[in-house]
């Protein structure tokens, strides 16, 4: 397996063992209307490793978490700034409009989220997943780390996701629209719900080209597969027609007779037979999800950096279950949250950005009934974590 090796990393024995001796998390306040079995989803104000490294310690938590979704800092060296929106919860000052640095590059950007991801590994539960937000720049980087980590068997999809629309720019390059999607799963038993898209007309016209006599569109489907099978049923001549050399039929001879009796048989002239697929049957099911994705982020966003809402429910509806824990330690502008609520899963945000923790709050709330959370934040002897 491929390793990065660089100047200050640690072993994860170090980063799992490091001390967090002091730190704590402090109840600020609780919102919403309690569970029954008295979950409360959590949004942590504070440095999102020593607020992991709390969170191992809850046995609510560690090996729980189904889904993590993270869109960590891209090492871009910039200082992202939003409007001044007051809060009650968190002081600050009347000038203090960044939203969060990025200026971690190099080595030192790598170790800074590998120390997190190896963390995150031990949160996740056995049949859990991780998406990873990332762009091309460093995203190369980042999957080998991801490899180290998870193993390079537990890498599922490298997803291409069109960000905007297309750009005019004068720099001698390509056109950027798209960034990526890293996502592993923690074991080969993982939560996977086989998201599907809706077929549009196009979609139809294209994969069902033709028309039977009462006007339902389909196409037909070679009836044998690969792989030779010379003693078994699916290797026997059905009919008087022997599979092709190197194959072997799809279905015993008594499915064939059935799928026949039914006219989902298609003989060629030259007496081939062709299974029928019909459009209206795929419909409701839908197409299968491919790795190239079109979620244009908000054009008027609340936050820096905000992530479209409707792929945060794709992830989650794909990897998880109505009730599970969702997570994501670079909360942000807090799409993740909430798209875990709307989906009925339980969530975990954390920032330490007060605008992102604000900005958090200010949309849960809008959510009419949401569930009950509670703000922490992360202090150490009495006192607020610094900065």
């Amino acid at each position: 397996m491929i390793k990065l090796e660089y100047n200050g990393k640690k072993s994860e024995r170090e980063i799992l063992n490091k001390p967090i001796k002091g730190y704590t998390l402090k109840e600020i306040r609780s919102y919403g209307n309690s569970r029954l079995d008295g979950w409360k989803n959590m949004l942590i104000f504070g440095d999102n490793f020593i607020a992991l490294k709390l969170l191992l310690n809850n046995p609510q938590v560690r090996g729980k978490v189904r889904l993590i979704y993270i869109d960590p800092p891209f090492s871009t060296n910039q200082v992202f700034k939003a409007g001044n929106n007051r809060t009650a919860t968190i002081s600050r000052s009347e000038d203090d409009l960044i939203a969060y640095k990025d200026t971690l590059s190099g080595a030192e950007y790598l170790e800074f989220l590998r120390e997190r991801l190896i963390l995150l590994k031990e949160i996740l539960a056995d049949d859990g997943s991780i998406y990873l937000h990332i762009d091309c720049k460093i995203g190369h980087y980042v999957k080998i780390i991801m490899d180290e980590i998870f193993g390079p068997e537990r890498f599922i999809n490298d997803i291409t996701r069109i960000k905007c629309n297309p750009k005019n720019f004068e720099r001698k390059a390509y056109g950027n629209i798209k960034d990526m999607i890293l996502f592993y799963s923690k074991t080969s038993k993982y939560v996977w719900n086989d998201p599907r898209e809706e077929l549009t007309e196009e979609d139809i016209k294209r994969l069902f080209p033709k028309i039977d006599s009462n006007g339902r569109r389909y196409t037909t489907t070679p009836l044998h597969a690969p792989g030779e099978t010379k003693n078994g049923p699916t290797g026997q001549p059905w009919r008087g027609i022997k599979p092709p050399k190197g194959r072997h039929w799809r279905y015993p001879p008594e499915e064939l007779e059935r799928l026949d009796k039914m006219g989902l048989i298609e003989w060629s002239s030259t007496g081939n037979p062709r299974k029928k697929i019909y459009a209206d049957k795929v419909l409701a099911k839908g197409k299968k999800r491919q790795d190239v994705w079109e979620f244009k982020d908000p054009p008027y966003p609340t936050y820096p950096t905000e992530k479209n809402l409707k792929m945060l429910k794709t992830i989650i509806e794909a990897s998880s279950k109505p009730d599970d824990i969702v997570l994501d330690c670079f909360v942000g502008s807090g799409t993740t949250l909430i798209a875990a609520e709307e989906t009925g899963r339980r969530w975990i945000g954390i920032d330490n950005s007060k605008i992102a923790i604000e900005t958090c709050q200010k949309r849960i709330d809008k959510i009419k009934h949401h569930s009950a959370y509670t703000l922490f934040e992360v202090v150490k002897n009495g006192g607020v974590e610094d900065e």
